[in-house]
């Protein structure tokens, strides 16, 4: 799962494309490629070329217009070979440097029935829109998908209260159009736009925080499938009509503040599908400690917070995200959302903390204050929040004999300061 987690990508995984000498981001200060330029994240359809181009040739299914892969081996590129290598048919010709055999990595936390349905919806050509709290990885989703689907997941339009319908339609180069008037190498098409035409997926982030009448501009897109360019009336691009393939998928923070509410015949036009938290806490715990590493060791150190210390954290959030701990005792819920993401980057933090500044003191030490970070973000009266959860679970814990949590609760001053 985890965006929105959305977070630090992992180490590079078997079949990445990382060049020799850095990681699949590219650590500045490290032996890179001839020709290569380090990137903080690797698009996905760059960082698992490899699997994907295996995938593409060990199912050789069905496959919908415009698609590169199998719907299946989309789902399978998303959710992982559970373990299991793969072996390509005897027939099969993969490309240059693509084993025959290749363990699929798990990139997607949650439920595989979820990733199915929206494969479906895209296969369909209906707009797909990911819905849930901030940090439940659905701009990760988003970009897996775009990805196994069409090849690129950079066909991709920010939504924020100053995006135009210019962004989800076309725009102009005005020096073309001030020497040559409205023509067809005028046009500057959207990412939208580009995707319609290639017959490939297009992403919409943070849907709702576009205007009402922003949002509208993709109620004819998606029912149409044509734009209109009134500028070139007349002429052969006075419509622009959708390839086979083409589709959408937005999504929607709908927690967050200055939210437009969609209307209802948009509404009509999407597949809506709700991305929830990560429901087993070693699953979470796995997917904090994987992504946190990665974080460290981009920077060439190595990763020195231990797992006592990731499971008090990883418990935390789920306690004050769920109002209740896991013993069952009430917990008053923050305002701010206790995602997953938030989750990374704190394990991140403190792994870098413990690599920059080491034996200066005890990583555990430093989580108070790290989670009064978090939780002041929306509301300062969080903050007391934060120590009624001190005060309650950890200090029930600490009773019980847990040395992390007992050391936890001698740090309650710092959430005093």
């Amino acid at each position: 799962m985890t965006n929105d987690t959305t977070t630090t990508p992992d180490s590079p995984a078997p079949g990445s494309t990382a060049p020799a000498g850095t990681t699949a981001g590219g650590v500045p200060g490290q032996a890179t490629a001839p020709g290569h330029v380090p990137r903080q994240i690797t698009p996905p359809e760059d960082r698992y070329a490899t699997e994907l181009a295996f995938l593409a040739a060990h199912d050789s299914g069905p496959r919908p217009p415009g698609w590169l892969l199998t719907p299946r081996a989309v789902v399978t590129f998303v959710m992982g070979s559970a373990g299991d290598a793969l072996s390509l048919p005897k027939g099969a010709r993969p490309g240059a440097g693509v084993p025959r055999r290749l363990v699929i990595e798990q990139k997607f936390v949650g439920e595989r029935a979820l990733v199915e349905r929206c494969v479906v919806t895209l296969a369909g050509e209906r707009g797909l829109l990911l819905v849930g709290e901030p940090g439940t990885a659905k701009s990760m989703l988003s970009e897996l998908l775009s990805a196994a689907v069409c090849g690129t997941s950079a066909l991709t339009v920010q939504g924020t209260a100053g995006t135009t319908e210019d962004q989800l339609k076309y725009g102009w180069n005005y020096a073309l159009l001030l020497a040559q008037g409205p023509t067809e190498q005028a046009l500057v098409p959207s990412p939208v736009l580009t995707a319609m035409t290639r017959g490939a997926v297009a992403r919409v982030e943070e849907v709702t925080r576009c205007l009402p009448e922003v949002q509208d501009a993709l109620v004819s897109l998606l029912s149409e499938r044509r734009i209109a360019v009134p500028e070139l009336a007349g002429g052969d691009g006075a419509q622009v009509h959708a390839a086979p393939g083409f589709t959408l998928i937005a999504t929607a923070n709908l927690r967050d503040k200055g939210v437009s509410e969609m209307s209802a015949a948009l509404k009509r036009r999407f597949n809506f599908e709700t991305v929830g938290p990560i429901g087993d806490v070693d699953a979470e715990t796995a997917l904090v400690r994987r992504q946190s590493r990665a974080a460290v060791e981009r920077v060439g150190a190595a990763y020195q917070v231990d797992d006592a210390v990731l499971e008090a954290l990883v418990t935390a959030f789920r306690d004050l995200r769920d109002g209740r701990s896991v013993e069952g005792w009430e917990v008053e819920r923050p305002s701010t959302v206790m995602s997953t993401a938030e989750a990374v980057s704190v394990a991140g933090s403190l792994g870098l903390a413990a690599a920059y500044f080491p034996g200066d003191r005890d990583v555990l030490s430093l989580l108070p204050g790290h989670l009064l970070g978090v939780v002041r973000k929306d509301d300062p009266a969080d903050a007391a929040r934060l120590l009624g959860y001190w005060d309650g679970p950890v200090r029930r814990r600490a009773e019980q004999g847990s040395a992390t949590w007992r050391a936890l609760w001698d740090l309650r001053s710092v959430l005093e300061s």
